[in-house]
């Protein structure tokens, strides 16, 4: 085999790996380089002459010709009698070049040259493949379902890379068939061994954001800013915007005439609640807006604990703490404060009354979210009432109940 053939053989790989000519031609020199020094010890005296634009080469070997009988180093040294054989009139001391024809190295070195190749490509390609998506990190990205697994979902990019959505990464909501197009965000990019492996996320509050940013031209141009998301994949969300210009409607402009502008985020979410607020320095009246749809009627403020007592009717109790808690804790993430809420009509905490979520360690969460549902969150109104009663007014079972009023009890004897 020639070298030109060789070359031509070598070639195919640019087809498969989208890597360019001239790339490939540094690679197998770097390549042909290896195989050199394996084979006569050394490459430092060989030129290797790449012309990418025909795609052939040549090597060559450039040894000093030396008295017959004292060559000391045969792959950089030949003999007078040796280097006449090439041209007639070589003396000692001069330089001869000598072409090496790839047969010379030998059938087994040439297959390892091919398999080197390929490693040399594989990590070029991965390099390559690295940097890009590096910085794509926090970009929305879209491409094509290839394989539905139980804890990940593969997808394939026009360029037929991979990328992964793992499960924890989905909308509970999301359900995906082969070739259907999936829009998510770049969240992070890691080398395993010598592979990138991309992954991208739907439940990140950025996704949502970056949504926004597509969908709301006024947020693209800069003239409203988003302040914060906040978001429970799938549920709710709740994202605080703002603007410079006081002639903007910046909640309108993000929602649009009846609601056009935010149907298409919504959507794509699997149907995400999305509440827009807009931001204020005013503590007290962000809150306000945070917990929205309910109207609250007093909001007090503890700068030093970040928390927040809010005084509404008892009708406005359910809106303000919302589906299972939902809306009160996105209000708290949004605002950065701690918010409780306290029904219009009763003190704030008697002397020797003790919140409800003070017994976290022992009632669990969502048992206290479903007494604070109807209004009852401290010790003492809880057990005002009966196990019937809160059997009744709550969701939770007779045991659970009782078991809820003996923890109680047990903090107001003696």
């Amino acid at each position: 085999m020639d070298n030109i053939a060789l070359i031509d053989s070598f070639s195919e790989f640019k087809d498969f790996k989208h890597i360019d000519r001239v790339t490939l031609m540094a690679i197998l020199e770097d390549v042909f380089r290896n195989a050199l020094k394996k084979r006569f010890g050394s490459d430092d005296n060989f030129d290797i002459i790449i012309n990418p634009d025909k795609g052939d080469m040549e090597i060559w070997r450039n040894r000093i010709v030396v008295a017959d009988g004292e060559v000391e180093d045969e792959n950089s040294e030949i003999s007078l009698k040796e280097a006449q054989k090439i041209e007639p009139d070589f003396e000692v001391g001069e330089e001869v070049s000598e072409e090496v024809k790839l047969f010379q190295l030998g059938r087994r070195a040439i297959l390892a040259l091919r398999q080197n190749l390929i490693t040399k490509i594989q990590e070029h390609d991965s390099t390559n493949l690295y940097k890009q998506f590096k910085d794509m990190v926090n970009e929305v990205y879209a491409a094509e379902v290839s394989h539905v697994r139980p804890k990940a979902v593969i997808l394939i990019d026009d360029n037929n890379k991979e990328i992964i959505l793992p499960k924890d990464k989905q909308i509970p909501s999301d359900y995906f068939k082969k070739g259907e197009t999936v829009k998510g965000i770049i969240e992070s990019v890691e080398l395993k061994g010598n592979k990138p492996q991309i992954i991208m996320s739907r439940t990140s509050e950025l996704f949502l954001e970056k949504l926004f940013e597509q969908e709301i031209p006024e947020i693209a141009d800069g003239i409203i800013t988003i302040h914060k998301v906040v978001r429970i994949p799938g549920e709710k969300a709740k994202v605080a915007v703002d603007s410079y210009n006081e002639n903007i409607d910046a909640v309108g402009a993000c929602v649009g005439v009846k609601g056009s502008r935010i149907h298409g985020i919504v959507r794509e979410l699997g149907n995400e609640n999305i509440d827009v607020v807009s931001y204020t320095n005013n503590v007290e009246l962000y809150i306000q807006r945070a917990l929205s749809p309910a109207k609250i009627n007093n909001v007090s403020i503890n700068e030093q604990t970040k928390r927040a007592n809010v005084l509404l009717d008892v009708s406005e109790v359910s809106k303000a703490i919302g589906k299972g808690g939902q809306n009160i804790k996105l209000a708290s993430l949004l605002t950065g404060y701690e918010i409780d809420v306290i029904r219009e009509g009763t003190q704030i905490l008697e002397e020797d009354d003790v919140e409800l979520r003070e017994f976290s360690d022992e009632i669990d969460a969502w048992v206290i979210d479903e007494f604070v549902k109807i209004g009852l969150d401290t010790a003492k109104s809880v057990l005002k009432h009966s196990v019937e009663e809160l059997v009744r007014r709550t969701d939770l079972e007779e045991e659970t109940v009782e078991d809820v009023l003996n923890i109680l009890n047990a903090e107001f004897e003696d």
